[in-house]
């Protein structure tokens, strides 16, 4: 289906579903906050399914501050404050796993939301299982979930990121813990069964051929206006994704659509054509409205570090102004500008870490990233003050990589590209920015 004709489909529905969701009682009317230091803020949160809120929390970014033994750790007094707000502006379905954070997402997010009546929030987590595992450890991981929510049912239960139906059939059916979890949801202590996908179509039509046995009650996809047409890697174009789920009713969740923040932190000249025609939102809102414009989206999920990324996600889902038919083509064109650039499309999911080298590698991913985008990326040594953007450069990447952990050290073993949910080829992709690096340093770039 090409874009118009999908619109013609698609568009209508969402933008009705958009003022409906607005209307009075759709949602209960928020007041303006009175934590200390909190942005006022009033309206109606988005609704695309009755009772969830169309913006989701994603627990794999919790704040974090040093201790008394010099490491990082989750913030928790800060985590309470966001989770308060979040829940009193609307926000209500929470996404974390076992695995995030180095296993402490989950502590961190029930400690929150436990302080508030279990029936406000809907917490949604994943058997983080990736390599065949015995039926007993699967059982441990899920049973642990329970205990750390101490609750008696999960509202949302995730098989973490498949690729294919070999990859689920190796990773969670021949250990008969699917079945097993069939049977927790026919027992009401899984609420909605699903999974969060990443791979080929071929891959993806392997999962939807199941549904007829396992009746997916949601799926977890990467979608925004980039991945729409234009995925990174092996990764199936979203539209594809999304018209697969739509006609069969299956309610979606999204993940990235920010794609790891990327797509808050656009080339220069393309913020300007955003805000041309938006002058006074955000070059993130525009990602969200366009998620959130679509029906089949049950919840949109996005990592709110600080107050500042919650508050600012908050005002596009409050009393929500869907795309139009233009508006979405005007994005689409955007996509199409922003594979010019030469970017890495990694989204610091972190799953490639830690490298076995030290290579800090989505720390060298953003570092080039940013620099594309911010136009201080060095192109030849015509440009306009060469030299002393040749030495800003070079010396801004030692500052924020230090020498052990550049890319020049990578061996291309190929572990973290394993693990890479956008299927990168990191080794690659590092080789690239070396060589780059090397030319600035002997001033070989042309």
């Amino acid at each position: 289906m090409d874009r118009r004709k999908f619109l013609k489909s698609a568009g209508v529905g969402a933008a009705a579903l958009g003022v409906a969701a607005c209307a009075p009682g759709a949602a209960e009317k928020v007041a303006a906050s009175t934590f200390e230091g909190n942005k006022e803020l009033e309206g109606s949160m988005l609704q695309n399914y009755p009772g969830i809120g169309t913006l989701g929390y994603g627990c794999m970014r919790w704040p974090q501050k040093r201790g008394e033994d010099g490491r990082n750790h989750i913030d928790q007094d800060e985590v309470n404050r966001m989770v308060d707000f979040a829940l009193a502006h609307g926000v209500n379905y929470f996404d974390t796993s076992p695995v995030y954070l180095g296993g402490d997402s989950e502590r961190a997010t029930a400690e929150a939301l436990n302080r508030h009546p279990r029936e406000s929030w809907k917490i949604a987590t994943k058997l983080s299982i990736f390599n065949p595992t015995p039926f007993e450890k699967c059982l441990e991981m899920y049973k642990r979930s329970f205990e750390i929510f101490k609750t008696d049912y999960i509202d949302y239960y995730l098989l973490h990121s498949i690729s294919s139906g070999d990859d689920f059939k190796s990773r969670f059916e021949d250990s008969g813990i699917v079945d097993y979890l069939v049977k927790e949801r026919e027992a009401g202590h899984i609420k909605h069964f699903g999974f969060s996908f990443h791979g080929h179509q071929e891959g993806f039509d392997q999962m939807m051929a199941l549904h007829d046995k396992y009746h997916w009650d949601f799926v977890q996809i990467q979608m925004n206006y980039v991945d729409w047409e234009h995925p990174s890697g092996r990764n199936t174009r979203a539209d594809y994704l999304y018209q697969e789920l739509d006609k069969r009713e299956i309610p979606i969740v999204i993940m990235e659509p920010l794609r790891g923040g990327a797509l808050a932190n656009i080339p220069a000249d393309l913020v300007d054509r955003l805000k041309e025609r938006e002058p006074q939102r955000s070059v993130a809102s525009w990602a969200f409205r366009y998620v959130g414009s679509f029906p089949r989206v049950m919840c949109a999920l996005s990592g709110m570090t600080y107050m500042e990324h919650l508050q600012d996600n908050l005002e596009s889902f409050l009393d929500f102004q869907p795309l139009n038919d233009d508006e979405k083509q005007f994005l689409w064109d955007i996509a199409d500008r922003m594979t010019d650039y030469p970017l890495v499309p990694c989204t610091a999911c972190q799953y490639c870490m830690p490298c076995p080298y030290g290579i800090n590698i989505p720390g060298i991913f953003k570092f080039y990233n940013d620099n594309v985008t911010a136009g201080t990326y060095v192109q030849s040594k015509e440009q306009k003050d060469y030299a002393r953007a040749r030495r800003r450069y070079l010396l801004a990447y030692d500052k924020a990589i230090p020498t052990v952990r550049q890319a020049d050290h990578c061996i291309a073993c190929r572990k973290c590209e394993k693990e890479c949910p956008q299927n990168i080829r990191i080794p690659n992709q590092l080789r690239r920015i070396d060589a780059y690096i090397e030319s600035l340093k002997r001033e070989t770039i042309e």
